[in-house]
């Protein structure tokens, strides 16, 4: 997230020597270098008053309302029962007003739009169940009550680079054609898992509607840091920035689940790749949901 004085903040998740997760802020003036990371965690698990967090907390996604004058922070809690969403707000990344889990396990992949849709706040997340592991988007008043659940992109079947679940990168981008999304798709192969990135693009005032979908992947771990540590072969963004321009896009990503690494591109380019690399025919997710037998 860039601060309106131009720094570069990010909230990394970070695994103590229990195996538990907490969110340690990092902030840099250019984005790039001379990184300062605060010396306790930022935001901690708080098991006692949020049982939910009980095996740490991860995965934070950050979205500036305007509205509130607040970033909001969508994380995921590890609970007894699987992961889940919870959600936090602050104004300076110092004090925190903790809303708790906003929807059932298991769910994970959040982020919250940052303006409203109807008169409701848009919550994209992806929750994992019979029907498999989908983005939807669910809506609320309150951003406590979540509701309206809608289909947004489903994992493919067969044998595609995103057929086995797929889930938000980083927030989506606000473009005039759309709502711009990263996603990562998840691949089971012999060797294991395999995450890389693809993109979509949404209809501006209903997200649930799907306007473009990549064909290919786009971004795919290559570099040594990106195959081989915790969880090999894995490029996992959560975050990204926007040049004063607007064009710029600054991606933050996890490398196999063991540092934090930055990829950079444009907007522009993004845009246009899809219009070559997707077909405007986008599925139809009611349909898809009738033939499966039901929703969440």
């Amino acid at each position: 997230m860039r601060l309106a004085d131009g720094t570069t903040l990010l909230l990394c998740r970070v695994e103590d020597r229990r195996g538990l997760s907490h969110l340690s802020a990092a902030r840099s003036a250019d984005g790039v270098s001379d990184w300062r990371i605060d010396p306790k965690p930022t935001l901690a698990p708080d098991p006692k008053a949020y049982s939910q967090e009980i095996w740490g907390i991860e995965d934070p996604r950050i979205t500036y309302l305007a509205e509130l004058e607040q970033y909001a922070v969508v994380y995921t809690a590890y609970s007894h029962a699987g992961p889940t969403v919870a959600l936090a707000l602050t104004k300076d990344f110092r004090e925190f007003e903790r809303y708790g889990v906003i929807t059932q396990p298991i769910d994970k992949d959040a982020a919250l739009l940052p303006r409203r849709i109807g008169g409701r706040w848009a919550l994209i997340h992806r929750p994992e169940g019979i029907l498999g592991a989908h983005m939807w988007v669910s809506y609320s008043t309150d951003l406590q009550h979540w509701g309206t659940p809608r289909l947004m992109l489903r994992a493919r079947p067969g044998g595609w680079w995103d057929a086995n679940k797929i889930g938000l990168a980083s927030p989506p981008i606000e473009t005039p054609q759309g709502w711009l999304v990263i996603y990562h798709g998840v691949k089971q192969t012999a060797a294991g898992v395999l995450y890389r990135l693809g993109l979509a693009l949404f209809e501006t005032e209903a997200p649930e509607h799907c306007l473009k979908r990549g064909d290919e992947w786009i971004f795919g771990p290559e570099e040594n840091y990106e195959r081989r540590g915790e969880v090999d072969n894995v490029v996992f963004p959560c975050g990204h920035t926007l040049t004063d321009g607007g064009d710029t896009v600054n991606v933050y990503y996890g490398a196999a689940d063991t540092s934090i690494a930055l990829a950079r591109g444009s907007v522009k380019a993004m845009l246009a790749w899809l219009d070559e690399h997707s077909s405007d025919a986008a599925e139809d997710p009611d349909a898809v949901l009738s033939q499966a037998g039901g929703g969440i």
